[in-house]
């Protein structure tokens, strides 16, 4: 039986019929999506598909989840308290503010681009609101909006001087972390540190209180199903909308595989962060946020402009595509999460410091959108690669704090991390070329 005759009778309107190049004048021949012949075949042939991937260098999130296993058995065997509930919940909890961070700069990425000044906005951010708030009395939540707004302003600045100007943005960023950290300091004063009402309505927002309150068991299992309803609909629509306009599209039981492994790890991890203080507001807020973010990216004809001019600028400018408009975007998009970055910071220690936003807090931002899959080189990425960048960055530093090791153990091992994720980008990226789709 020919491979055409697998193909469902429901599949068959993306045939499409072409004369044999040998012979102009003999009938049109079928010819199948190969995506359908895949799904026809079952078990094996999404294996095949899944080898051809590899072999050609398409290798998505892999090797981050792979790492991440091997990371959480390593030090699981070292200190059987690694994956308690205590110690999952401070991972997520403390992922969630460089993780923020890491939202904003995935989209820099994506242009295959630096922002250097994040962790200098992100410091400025909670500074100016502990000052307005405990020095001016402003309110709070005027504070926390001016506060980002602030973050906009700066990181679209940085664009107009890029995209506008022409200064390269490593030079651009590197003039904004000197300059808006300097700023910092001189808000700050003598004194260094301002302290912020921890019962302050952002400050508790953002700290690691629940939204449910005293139902945060609850809470967490409402969440996981919210995640699993929302894919179950989001998937299905996508199908329906495949389905009419005759193009590829995912079977029921592959939705349904999908869907059911997102269960089981979502109400798993509910039940791992019940048996600690349930799901905290900083995590709840990081998690919509690269949902929403997420939708942006894949579903926005904007999202689509940003991989456009990752992917190159003079084909992103014949199509028609706004390129100045969409780097000042980008670096507007970088300054505001910077900004709600540092608001997380603040919460976590309700007070604002010389510190903030600095140490290795650009180094970790850049490093968890890297590891977590966003290239380097532009064009290709996700904003979960800030979610799963962050979680290898978070348990290696709550892994070697269990341990009782040094602070520098977790640099060599981070940097480490980080090279081998640029190098399987470069190589990925190599193999797609060979194999004619890069």
């Amino acid at each position: 039986m020919s491979d055409t005759s697998k193909v469902s009778k429901a599949d068959t309107e993306t045939q499409t019929t072409v004369a044999p190049a040998d012979d102009p004048t003999a009938a049109p021949v079928s010819v199948v999506d190969p995506r359908l012949l895949v799904r026809e075949e079952g078990f094996k042939g999404y294996w095949t598909e899944f080898t051809r991937k590899v072999k050609g260098g398409e290798l998505g999130s892999l090797p981050v989840v792979v790492g991440l296993i091997v990371i959480w058995a390593i030090f699981q065997f070292k200190n059987d308290r690694f994956l308690s509930a205590d110690n999952v919940s401070n991972i997520s909890y403390y992922l969630s503010a460089t993780g923020m961070i890491a939202i904003g700069l995935v989209f820099v990425l994506l242009l295959g681009e630096i922002d250097l000044s994040v962790g200098s906005v992100s410091g400025l951010a909670s500074t100016l609101f502990a000052v307005w708030v405990v020095n001016h009395g402003m309110n709070v939540w005027l504070a926390l909006l001016l506060a980002i707004v602030t973050g906009v302003a700066i990181g679209s600045l940085h664009g107009w001087f890029f995209a506008k100007v022409g200064v390269p943005a490593f030079v651009v960023t590197l003039a904004g972390l000197l300059g808006w950290n300097g700023l910092m300091l001189w808000l700050l004063g003598s004194s260094g540190t301002i302290n912020i009402p921890s019962d302050s309505g952002p400050i508790h927002l953002f700290g690691q209180s629940s939204f449910f309150m005293d139902q945060a068991i609850v809470g967490a299992y409402l969440l996981a199903g919210l995640a699993v309803v929302l894919t179950l609909v989001g998937n299905f629509s996508e199908q329906r909308r495949r389905k009419a306009a005759g193009v590829p599209f995912r079977p029921t039981v592959e939705i349904l595989v999908r869907v059911g492994a997102l269960a089981i790890a979502s109400f798993l991890a509910a039940a791992v962060l019940n048996n600690a203080a349930g799901v905290s507001n900083s995590l709840v807020i990081f998690l919509a946020a690269l949902v929403v973010v997420d939708f942006v990216l894949r579903r926005t004809t904007y999202g689509r402009q940003v991989f456009a001019v990752g992917g190159g600028i003079e084909a992103a400018r014949r199509a028609g595509i706004n390129v100045p408009m969409v780097r000042i975007t980008v670096f507007a998009i970088s300054g505001g999460f910077a900004a709600i970055g540092g608001m997380f910071f603040a919460g976590q220690t309700a007070s604002a410091t010389l510190s903030a936003g600095g140490g290795n807090t650009l180094m970790l931002a850049i490093a968890a959108a890297v590891i977590g899959g966003t290239s380097l080189f532009g064009g290709r990425g996700s904003v979960w690669s800030a979610l799963l960048g962050m979680l290898v960055i978070q348990s290696i530093t709550t892994g070697l704090d269990l341990l009782n090791m040094n602070a520098s153990i977790q640099y060599m091992i981070t940097g480490g991390v980080l090279l081998g994720a640029v190098v399987i980008d470069s190589v990925s990226r190599r193999s797609q070329k060979a194999s004619g789709r890069g």
